[in-house]
């Protein structure tokens, strides 16, 4: 697993870093303003030992001389505003939003932020008095794992503290049901998107996600990923596993060191062309005669439609070569890709091609090549996929193309190795994960 690699993108606290974060550790040893103050350290603290200490913060905050109950304001810099703009945004003086951009400039980079990050103020009005409010606390996160902290002490000074959870590689079986998109379900159980957007790759070989995929299907993913204490997934490695309508896929690494998706019995499961070449689209017109919306008559349909976003990415079906892309009549923009062995596959009516994109290019298979649109003799955004057999328009749903290898010798004996370890590990079930470095 790649080692992750944090820029600044602080994003909204979980509620339970946020609702203590805001005025956390004003009865901890911490760091005040002062001319010399310096960079805090880390301090790596249970989730359930940063929550009681930042109640207890929170408690003595409120007990401020004067001021009313701190009330959390949620605050988004906007684009060309300064932090210090942002934090007086929260409701507070000018003078006291330096003062805390100033303690926080001590631990991060308070010049180059940018549009869109969030923090948590608190702050507190005073009891009928013709005063400012004060700013009780700020939180913000500053990384995946990592967090900072302001709370402003009994005597005025700005305490600054630094909070990081800690953070385990490990793989994790995944075990559960559709309910809503395979995206969302699957996002419950600790994946990522580009997890799951794998897993709909993978079975775009198998089952048209349209008509195959309930509410309510069981699925099972095995996959790597780094995950917090508080159990927040912040990256996620190789999908190991998938299991979806009963097809399985298990990743296994062939002897040139290319990792591809086998069935159970050895076969590779990368068929010659994807079923669905757009992500998550449905099918709304299928291959064959039918009344044209636009021409208002019957006539052959040659192949099928996808209804999509304009915009949606367009995948290549299989590996090949670019040997069209431009306008051909009533399709508006049109693309063309030959494959080997006679086959050709063309996609129509899209908004643009990938950047780069010309005839004579090589693709591979799941590669974005284009995009949905409503260009040509078109109702409305979608795709028109065609499938073609030495020149000849086939039915691309069911058309009988060349299927994937089969390991053998040496290959098969450590695939088999490989699944069974991967077997163990479901054998065991969802309730437990396993630190990479006991594999």
């Amino acid at each position: 697993m790649q080692i992750y690699k944090s820029g600044r993108f602080p994003v909204r606290l979980a509620p339970a870093l946020t609702a203590g974060a805001v005025a956390v550790c004003a009865g901890l040893v911490g760091w005040q303003v002062a001319a010399r103050l310096d960079k805090p350290e880390p301090v790596a603290l249970a989730p359930e030992a940063v929550a009681a200490l930042q109640h207890a913060a929170f408690t003595q905050a409120e007990a401020q001389p004067g001021y009313a109950r701190s009330r959390n304001v949620e605050v988004r810099v906007r684009p060309g505003e300064t932090l210090e703009r942002a934090v007086e945004r929260a409701g507070v003086t000018a003078e006291e939003a330096r003062q805390a951009v100033e303690t926080l400039g001590r631990a991060m980079d308070t010049i180059d932020i940018k549009a869109g990050m969030a923090f948590d103020a608190a702050v507190a009005q005073p009891h009928g008095e013709d005063r400012p409010a004060r700013l009780v606390g700020l939180a913000l996160r500053t990384g995946p794992a990592t967090a900072l902290t302001l709370t402003r002490t009994f005597d005025g000074a700005l305490r600054l503290r630094a909070l990081e959870e800690k953070v385990t590689a490990e793989t994790t079986v995944a075990d559960g049901e559709i309910k809503g998109s395979l995206y969302e379900s699957a996002q419950r159980l600790g994946a990522t998107p580009a997890i799951t957007a794998q897993v709909a790759k993978l079975f775009a070989h198998k089952l048209d996600f349209q008509r195959d995929i309930q509410p309510g299907d069981d699925f099972r993913l095995v996959f790597d990923r780094k995950v917090t204490e508080s159990g927040r997934t912040i990256e996620t490695g190789d999908l190991e596993y998938a299991e979806l309508h009963g097809v399985k896929f298990f990743r296994f690494e062939r002897d040139g060191g290319e990792a591809e998706y086998f069935d159970e019995h050895g076969k590779n499961i990368r068929g010659f062309l994807l079923l669905t070449p757009v992500d998550g689209a449905r099918l709304t017109s299928g291959f064959g005669k039918r009344r044209h919306p636009i021409l208002g008559y019957a006539r052959a349909h040659q192949g099928v439609d996808f209804g999509a976003g304009s915009g949606t990415p367009v995948l290549a079906a299989g590996d090949g070569v670019v040997v069209r892309a431009g306008r051909w009549g009533g399709y508006g923009n049109w693309l063309q890709i030959r494959h080997s062995g006679g086959w050709d596959t063309g996609y129509a009516h899209l908004s643009r091609y990938a950047k780069g994109l010309k005839p004579g290019m090589k693709v591979r298979q799941g590669q974005v090549v284009a995009y949905v649109g409503s260009t040509g003799m078109s109702t409305g955004p979608h795709l028109h996929y065609e499938v073609w057999q030495r020149g000849k328009r086939v039915n691309p749903v069911g058309a009988k193309v060349p299927q994937g290898t089969v390991l053998a010798g040496a290959e098969l004996a450590r695939f088999k190795a490989e699944k069974s370890r991967l077997e163990r590990l479901l054998a065991e079930g969802p309730a437990t994960t396993r630190t990479m470095a006991a594999r």
